[in-house]
C-alpha cells in the first residue's frame, strides 16, 4: 500500500504552495509593509489526527524571518479562536524562532486532537519588518492583519484588517490515529478555486475532501497545490509544475496519490490570440517562454509520472476542460487541447483518468463549459461546476 500506513508516520493535511509576492496576482501590491503585526489565518484540514504541526515558510524570502510569537487553536466564527483550544507553537522548545532566507521551518508538534475537517486559526506574530513576503497569491481563506502581539487575543481585535494572500504558511500536518494517506492535486486556478465564493471551500480537492471523510476513507487528507495561472512547462504565475514537483508533491508526508491537473494553461497561452495591440498582451506577458506543442505537454505529463512513480506514488490524470468563450479561445488551442485529452484518455499512461472535460464541457457545445458550471468567464468554474468536478472522481481510486 502506498502512503503512511501506520499511526507512527505524520501526513499533509492542508498545504498551500509557496509563491514569491511579484510572482502571483499582484494581491499584496500596495499592502502595507509586514512589521510589528501579528497574521490570523484561518485554514481547513482534510483528516484529523491527534497532533499537528505547522510548516512555515520563508522560500522566497530575501532576508531571516523573525518569529515572535505563534499560536494555533481551532477557529471559531468572526476570527476568534475557541476557548480552551489554543497552544503555544514552539521550535526547538523555544517561543521565537529566526527562518533562514529561502527556508521552511516545522513547528514542534502539539497535541491538539483534530477530526476531519476542522478549522484552524494559526497566529504568527512578525515582530520586525518582513522584507519579501512568501505567499500564495490569492487566499480564498480568512486572514487579517492586527498591529503588535496579538496572538492570545480570543477574539479578533477591532484593529484588524483583511490579508488577501496566505501568507508564510505553507502547510498543516497531522499525525492520525491509524492508516492515512495523503493525495495532493497538482494543479492550476481551477484547482487553486478561481471563481468559487471565498470563505466557501468550494475548490474541487476541499469538496474532494469531503466526500472522502464522509466515507470514511484514510485517504481523505486532500492537499491543493494549485497556484492560479500555473503551467506545466513554463515558469510565469509561480515556478512550473515541472519545477516545483518535488517540493510540492514528493516531499509530501504520507503521500500516496497524486492528481495530476496542469498543462491547461500551457495550451491557452501558446495558441491565444497575440500582437504587441492585442487587448491581451500585457496579460501574456505574465506567461514568458516560447510556445509549446502538444508533444511538449505530453513529455510533461510523461517525465512527471516517471518521477511520481519512482517513490511508489500513483498518479491520476485529468483531462483539460473547455474554454471556448474566453478571450483566450481560439480555434488552434482548441484542436491542441482535443489532442492532449485523446492521449490523457487513451495513452494508458496514467493510473486512472478523471475526465474533467466530461464533467464540464456543454453537450450540445463541448468546447465550451456549461452555462450553470462557470463563474461568468467561460473560464473558471462557480460552486456548481467545482461540487460537479468533485463527484465525477471515483472515491474507490483512492483505497
Amino acid at each position: 500500500m502506498t502512503g503512511t500506513t501506520s499511526t507512527g508516520g505524520w501526513v499533509r493535511t492542508r498545504g498551500a504552495s509557496p509563491q514569491a509576492p511579484h510572482d502571483g496576482l499582484g494581491s499584496l501590491d500596495g499592502h502595507p509593509p509586514l512589521a510589528d503585526v501579528t497574521l490570523r489565518q484561518v485554514v481547513r484540514i482534510g483528516g484529523g489526527g491527534r497532533r499537528v504541526r505547522v510548516r512555515f515558510t520563508n522560500e522566497y524570502g530575501t532576508t531571516p524571518l523573525a518569529i515572535g510569537a505563534a499560536r494555533l487553536g481551532l477557529a471559531s466564527p468572526g476570527g476568534g479562536v475557541r476557548p480552551g483550544s489554543d497552544r503555544g507553537l514552539t521550535f526547538s522548545g523555544a517561543a521565537t524562532a529566526t527562518v533562514p532566507a529561502g527556508a521552511p521551518l516545522l513547528s514542534d508538534p502539539v497535541d491538539v486532537p483534530l477530526n476531519a475537517l476542522a478549522e484552524l486559526s494559526v497566529d504568527l506574530y512578525l515582530p520586525g519588518k518582513v522584507e519579501t513576503c512568501t505567499c500564495h497569491d490569492p487566499a480564498l481563506d480568512a486572514g487579517w492583519t492586527v498591529p503588535g502581539d496579538a496572538t492570545a487575543a480570543a477574539t479578533l481585535p477591532a484593529t484588524a484588517e483583511p490579508l488577501p494572500v496566505r501568507a508564510l504558511i505553507s502547510a498543516v500536518e497531522v499525525l492520525p490515529a491509524g492508516p492515512a494517506t495523503t493525495i495532493v492535486a497538482l494543479g492550476d486556478s481551477r484547482t487553486d478555486g478561481a471563481g468559487s465564493a471565498p470563505g466557501a471551500r468550494h475548490s474541487w480537492p476541499e469538496l474532494l475532501a469531503e466526500r472522502l471523510a464522509q466515507h470514511g476513507s484514510p485517504a481523505g487528507y486532500v492537499v491543493n497545490q494549485g497556484i492560479s495561472g500555473n503551467r506545466l512547462l513554463h515558469d510565469g504565475i509561480g515556478p512550473s509544475a515541472t519545477a516545483r514537483f518535488d517540493r510540492d508533491v514528493l516531499a509530501t508526508p504520507g503521500l500516496g496519490h497524486v492528481v495530476l491537473a496542469v498543462g491547461g494553461n500551457d495550451i491557452i497561452t501558446s495558441f491565444a490570440p497575440r500582437g504587441d495591440d492585442s487587448p491581451l498582451a500585457g496579460f501574456l506577458a505574465m506567461f514568458p517562454g516560447a510556445p509549446v506543442t502538444v508533444d511538449d505537454v505530453i513529455a510533461g505529463y510523461r517525465g512527471l509520472i516517471a518521477r511520481a512513480r519512482d517513490r511508489g506514488v500513483r498518479v491520476h490524470g485529468t483531462t483539460i476542460a473547455p474554454y471556448e468563450g474566453s478571450e483566450l479561445y481560439t480555434p488552434e488551442g482548441e484542436h491542441a487541447r482535443q489532442r492532449v485529452n485523446a492521449w490523457i484518455r487513451t495513452g494508458r499512461a496514467f493510473d486512472a483518468v478523471l475526465d474533467f472535460d466530461a464533467a464540464w464541457r456543454d453537450p450540445a457545445r463541448p468546447s465550451r463549459i456549461r452555462e450553470d458550471f462557470h463563474a461568468g468567464d467561460h473560464l473558471h468554474g462557480n460552486d456548481a461546476g467545482y461540487r460537479a468536478l468533485a463527484d465525477s472522481i471515483d472515491l474507490t481510486l483512492f483505497g
